[in-house]
């Protein structure tokens, strides 16, 4: 229940804070996806526009990525994803997503992830493509890729490629504080035996509201 509450707080502040940055005038988004940007924007605009759209869709999206977060923990724990997708290797209760630990080693997914996109995890992780968090960041990518694949068996769960949710992926998914990194610490792999975890994750994500 605390983590639950605890997660909704958290994300709504950071999707909030990305989508400042997003629809920010000359923000490279506009420039590298800008039909996901207007995408965004329109959506803004039919949620009232103004701080009241941005909140109705910081809202609607902290708790999309609350559940492919969730979602993906319990793929991860049940051997569903392959790889940890979310998750640190098998036994391993603390550390990077294993997706990301692979890249690193030069290792990752052609089937999952595009050329494009490892081609720019590459840059980022080999430091020729400037950026502030380069892991951050190419975690993200790779996130991104792998929502993207699991669209054709999960539409309802996770995005097609070019949805403006993919623009909000909540920022410092590898710190040790976030919502990422805590749902595998609270959701072990002998809770995540029991799908109705899911159910009660739902009830206390709502609650306050």
């Amino acid at each position: 229940k605390t983590f639950a509450t605890w997660a909704r707080t958290a994300l709504i502040r950071e999707v909030t804070a990305r989508i400042t940055a997003v629809l920010a005038p000359g923000s490279h988004e506009r420039v590298e996806q800008p039909g996901a940007v207007t995408a965004l924007a329109k959506a803004v605009m039919a949620a009232g526009g103004g701080d009241v759209g941005r909140v109705a869709v910081a809202d609607k999206v902290a708790y999309t990525w609350f559940n492919r977060i969730i979602a993906l923990r319990f793929m991860d724990a049940n051997g569903h994803t392959g790889v940890g997708v979310v998750s640190p290797p098998a036994g391993v209760t603390v550390g990077q997503p294993e997706i990301l630990a692979d890249a690193k080693r030069g290792v990752i997914d052609s089937e999952v992830v595009p050329s494009k996109t490892r081609a720019a995890v590459a840059r980022l992780l080999d430091g020729t493509r400037p950026s502030g968090d380069p892991q951050g960041e190419a975690y993200a990518l790779l996130l991104e890729a792998y929502c993207n694949h699991w669209h054709k068996a999960m539409p309802f769960m996770f995005e097609r490629e070019g949805d403006y949710t993919e623009l909000l992926i909540p920022a410092s998914l590898l710190a040790d504080d976030s919502v990422l990194n805590r749902s595998v610490q609270i959701l072990t792999e002998q809770v995540c035996v029991d799908v109705e975890v899911i159910g009660w994750l739902y009830q206390f994500y709502i609650s306050e509201r």
